[in-house]
């Protein structure tokens, strides 16, 4: 390695989006699962308006320019802003221009990814199986986990490899959302913008070519999940 490439890859300014994006990633991959594969049966089988409407909401972020969902979001959340005002006065909590900020938009952007392969895989045999268990007495819960989880296993893990290659290219939502402050809230995708606004093309190729390489591992296990 090239003494100019490891002073660039060892460079703070590029190894602080690196730590903070795992950091972000760390809590938002767990909420993929517990949330977005719950949420993904729930849509698959239930039935009315209340499940229509949840179907839509779940759906906008796909639909929406993320800079509009960021801009919603920012609209809800700020300090004068609906919830984020009550946040601030019941919990004094912000999430704008903040770290749970970074997390909330991560999840915004992949949370439909993951929710999407689970909800097309509660079809058909699943609904034998469940009703199945119900009648040997199992409650719902157990059924979840004993039943629904092996069943849609594949299309769980595809959701995961898709939410999070989604959620490491979010750039839209986090930057209103985090606010992009260097030092404290630019993530990798964030970085890669900075750096080319600065005329930093090292940084921005070496970061670049990182969330490539990590982009190709999960098409790679996406495609290996979805044999047979």
């Amino acid at each position: 390695m090239s003494p100019s490439l490891w002073t660039t890859v060892t460079d703070p300014g590029a190894v602080f989006p690196i730590v903070l994006t795992l950091q972000v990633m760390t809590v938002a991959v767990p909420v993929f699962f517990l949330v977005g594969a719950p949420l993904g049966y729930l849509l698959g089988r239930g039935r009315g308006r209340w499940i229509a409407a949840l179907d839509f909401l779940i759906s906008l972020p796909l639909v929406l320019p993320p800079m509009a969902v960021g801009f919603v979001l920012l609209l809800l959340l700020g300090r004068e802003g609906p919830l984020g005002a009550l946040l601030g006065r019941w919990f004094d909590v912000a999430l704008i221009f903040s770290f749970p900020g970074l997390v909330l938009a991560t999840i915004t952007a992949g949370i439909p990814l993951m929710v999407r392969p689970v909800q097309a895989a509660v079809r058909g045999e699943l609904t034998r199986l469940v009703e199945l268990s119900a009648v040997l007495g199992k409650g719902r819960f157990t059924t979840f986990v004993r039943v629904v989880l092996p069943y849609c296993s594949r299309s769980v893990a595809a959701g995961l490899f898709l939410a999070t290659g989604r959620a490491l290219g979010e750039v839209g939502v986090s930057l209103l959302l985090g606010g992009d402050i260097v030092g404290r809230t630019n993530t990798i995708s964030l970085e890669i913008y900075n750096s080319v606004f600065t005329g930093d093309f090292r940084r921005a190729g070496l970061l670049s070519g990182l969330l490539a390489v990590v982009s190709l591992v999960l098409t790679f296990a996406l495609k290996r999940t979805g044999k047979g």
